[in-house]
């Protein structure tokens, strides 16, 4: 590994361990739930295609779209950029370097308070019908072993946090967007809690409150989850893609699957990667012209 090589991989990992700190030092907990009787133990939940159906930084991206917080012409140009890695599969490194730098700068000048409240009305507008009942099945019966239960997620925390509350969940750990007296910013804290970051978030989280990770469990459909899936001692698959579904068949992991017409779904892999784009695209700065108030 050449010395500049092995720079960019020490400055990913760093990023990855600052991004999962700060998820984990702003993990919201309900204050109204019981106090669970399995203290060492918790069931750790991807959001995307795992909780719910779908993309939810898309639905929140669409709600913001609706409240002028940035053009379709802005977010058209982001996802097809994002469509185009994901096809041709050649990411420029100071494109990618650019995306990380200005992911969630579309809600730059805008406050924390006025994002959540729009979170609200997002979850009730294009999330809330899109759960998966045998996912939040799943978490409820965590719950109800007396297990605590957070999602973790690239989604912007404050949209995570309203997702756990609106299941009954214990909390959620996402990427955090820096503030200043309420105010965002438009610079993330560390990374986009991605792939590693996850990892890192849950290792904090766990040194945090006791947990023994060998009987902790994880979900996630994506081998890019690989991290978290393999730190705990339970790693369940759900909805998975195809490296992941490899992987668990491999390892004797346990495959659950709540999605229908899947060989329709593999038909239409354009354009579920032109959608997965679109998703991408805000996740990572869909508005680095955006309109500012």
């Amino acid at each position: 590994m050449t010395p500049p090589e092995k720079h960019r991989r020490l400055n990913l990992q760093q990023r990855s361990a600052l991004a999962g700190e700060a998820a984990a030092a702003a993990a919201e907990v309900e204050a109204a739930l019981n106090m669970p009787t399995d203290l060492t133990s918790a069931a750790f939940f991807d959001v995307d295609n795992t909780v719910m159906q779908g993309a939810s930084i898309f639905h929140l991206a669409r709600g913001l779209h609706r409240r002028n917080f940035f053009s379709t012409r802005d977010i058209l140009g982001a996802a097809w950029k994002q469509t185009y890695f994901r096809v041709v599969g050649v990411e420029d490194p100071e494109h990618v370097a650019d995306a990380r730098n200005s992911a969630l700068s579309f809600i730059a000048g805008h406050t924390v308070k006025e994002l959540e409240e729009i979170g609200e009305e997002v979850f009730d507008e294009g999330m809330q019908h899109r759960i998966w009942p045998g996912t939040r099945a799943l978490a409820q019966m965590h719950l109800d072993q007396g297990q605590r239960v957070w999602l973790v997620t690239a989604a912007p925390i404050e949209i995570a946090s309203i997702i756990a509350r609106r299941l009954g969940l214990t909390g959620a750990m996402g990427t955090v967007a820096e503030h200043e007296d309420g105010v965002y910013t438009g610079r993330l804290v560390g990374d986009l809690l991605h792939g590693p970051a996850k990892a890192e978030a849950i290792k904090a989280l766990a040194a945090r409150e006791g947990l023994d990770l060998s009987r902790c469990s994880a979900y996630s459909d994506s081998f890019n989850d690989l991290p978290m899936l393999s730190m705990v001692g339970d790693p369940i698959a759900i909805n998975p893609d195809a490296r992941l579904r490899t992987h668990a068949k491999a390892h004797g992991w346990r495959i659950r699957d709540y999605r229908t017409g899947r060989k329709a779904a593999r038909a239409g892999l354009v354009v579920a990667a032109a959608a997965g784009g679109l998703s991408g695209a805000v996740a990572a700065g869909a508005a680095v012209r955006s309109r500012r108030h």
